[in-house]
């Protein structure tokens, strides 16, 4: 079993998910006792907001090279940066470590792919919505994309800021993401990706008439994948 590691904490809502996923998934494949062998560096996601918000990525993104040559050197044999919004600076976290990164975005393309969709709605951070460095990368592994209107981003955004991220839940709110989702199944989406990891916390399939796609545990079983294979 070769070892993962976890660059986390943004927030560690959604990463304490990913640490749970590794273990059942990894317990599920081996049996017994058996659990993930892994590694975590979690930040402090309140320095990471304020650089996002004040749009200083190169920064973020030298705060997680770091944290990603730390786990390298505590034998991290893959990295798993815990968070949709941050790859963002994925090619700073590549490039600091010599060690291979699973890119979230590749893992849930293969995915969505494999389960017949090829016209896809994301639900994220605003960052991740508006912004080209995921949705692009979802489209070269052959998706079509589509994403809330601005009232519908506006929304998805403040509830994981202000809720998710904080571990609040609230019904309202999923009520909320039902109906953004239900416009978009209507603009023509065959599935939805969850594209942040805190979105997990609050929406299922229950609560789509499409396929949904929890990028967490879609990044989790990649992981188990490689560090079992």
């Amino acid at each position: 079993m070769k070892t993962i590691g976890l660059l986390g904490g943004m927030s560690w809502e959604s990463t304490a998910e990913y640490y749970r996923l590794l273990n059942t998934l990894t317990r599920e494949r081996l049996g017994g006792l058996h659990s993930a062998k892994c590694v975590l560096y979690s930040v402090d996601f309140a320095e990471i907001e304020r650089l996002q918000a004040a749009g200083r990525w190169e920064e973020a993104g030298e705060v997680l090279a770091g944290a990603a040559k730390a786990l390298e050197a505590a034998g991290a044999e893959l990295l798993l940066l815990c968070t949709n919004t941050m790859h963002k600076v994925a090619d700073q976290v590549t490039a600091a470590a010599s060690v291979p990164l699973l890119h979230l975005a590749d893992a849930t393309a293969a995915a969505v792919r494999a389960a017949g969709v090829r016209k896809a709605a994301l639900l994220g951070t605003a960052f991740t919505m508006e912004q080209a460095f995921y949705k692009d990368r979802l489209a070269a592994g052959g998706l079509e994309v589509l994403v809330p209107d601005e009232e519908g981003r506006r929304t998805v955004h403040r509830v994981i800021y202000e809720e998710l991220c904080a571990g609040v839940v609230r019904e309202e709110s999923r009520a909320a993401y039902r109906e953004i989702i239900r416009g978009l199944v209507a603009a023509g989406a065959e599935g939805v990706v969850l594209g942040c990891t805190e979105i997990e916390l609050l929406v299922d399939e229950g609560d789509s008439p499409v396929p949904v796609f929890p990028t967490a545990r879609l990044h989790a079983e990649a992981a188990v994948e490689w560090a079992l294979a």
